[in-house]
């Protein structure tokens, strides 16, 4: 039996929240009164930024159907690195297929081998994701490193700029400034080593 003067507000699926009017009331019927603290929007926010500057974050969370990652303080959707460990270990602990894993976790089955490769092979640190982009200087062939570095033996009053625009007039490639000017240390830094 409720009194008629409180009103009763549903959180989630699991928990009921009562809000009296009066405390009088509250203390009468209910005894102890408990208060939840909802999630702070800025620990939420700076979490996803945490996310996304590591490469973490998963922008399909709405995908996310296992039911671990619903209203869960701990398992978060947007968190792709345990969603991916937590799908493999679906696979491997509760023998979920990789179509099933994809389904309930959200994820692509190409996205769950692949992550299962690299779990094998390096451990959690493969669950990583990879630095994004070309690995190293790919435009600088050794033939326009040789130019360069003789145009810059002979000319060393050229600015990284001067030598960008020859080597696009001779190679017919765009390479930045910086790019430059970062080979022509590395090949100096290299030379005061020997």
């Amino acid at each position: 039996m409720r009194p008629k003067d409180t009103q009763y507000i549903a959180y989630s699926p699991m928990y009921m929240v009562l809000f009296p009017l009066t405390a009088r009331i509250a203390s009468a019927y209910y005894g102890i009164n408990t208060f939840t603290l909802m999630p702070d929007d800025a620990a939420t926010a700076t979490k996803r930024q945490a996310l996304q500057a590591s490469g973490t974050f998963n922008p399909r969370q709405a995908r996310v159907r296992h039911p671990l990652f619903q209203a869960s303080d701990f398992f978060d959707p947007q968190d792709l690195l345990q969603l991916k460990y937590e799908s493999l270990r679906a696979v491997q602990k509760d023998h979920y297929s990789m179509a099933q894993a994809a389904s309930q976790f959200g994820l692509s089955r190409p996205t769950l081998y692949q992550a299962q490769a690299h779990l094998l092979s390096r451990g959690l640190e493969g669950l990583l994701p990879g630095k994004r982009g070309p690995r190293q200087a790919h435009k600088l062939t050794p033939e326009l490193r040789r130019y360069l570095e003789e145009l810059s033996a002979a000319h060393p009053e050229l600015t990284a700029r001067e030598l960008a625009a020859r080597v696009r007039q001779r190679f017919k490639v765009k390479v930045h400034p910086r790019t430059l000017e970062k080979a022509l240390q590395t090949k100096a830094k290299r030379g005061r080593q020997k």
